[in-house]
């Protein structure tokens, strides 16, 4: 192997973080209810963006640790509680929700993340929408 080569790969396994865009986003819930007559949307932040992977091509050469695949995912995170108008007295009008504080590449937590990516659009209302800025 070539001296250049052996240092790109070092410097990558080292500096993968600071190539990395990883960062909460602005995003908006919509939160509804069945007994309720409104949707309420949500402005709060998620970790999104880009985290640098390694090509898995190269095993025999890496330990496996060094193989990992990452995601963004939350480094630091809060709850925050909001109402949602026009629920009647015997329905729960109250919606928690993770709010990002900050963010890291890393594996993802099933405690608190959906690890798996599909293309499925639930994030509207059917119902009248009222905003919600936290």
């Amino acid at each position: 192997m070539s001296p250049f080569f052996v240092m790109s790969l070092l410097f990558g396994l080292t500096f993968d973080q600071t190539a990395s865009l990883c960062a909460p986003s602005e995003y908006i819930i919509h939160v509804e209810k069945r007994e309720c007559a409104y949707c309420l949307a949500i402005n709060t932040t998620i970790c999104a963006g880009f985290c640098m992977t390694r090509d898995s091509n190269g095993k025999k050469l890496l330990l496996k640790s060094a193989l990992s695949q990452n995601v963004c995912t939350y480094k630091e995170m809060l709850y925050q509680t909001a109402l949602i108008p026009g629920c009647p007295h015997h329905t729960t009008p109250y919606y928690s929700y993770p709010v990002a504080v900050s963010c890291k590449c890393g594996k993802c937590n099933t405690d608190y993340s959906d690890c798996v990516h599909e293309k499925v659009r639930t994030n509207y209302c059917t119902k009248p929408q009222k905003l919600c800025n936290m």
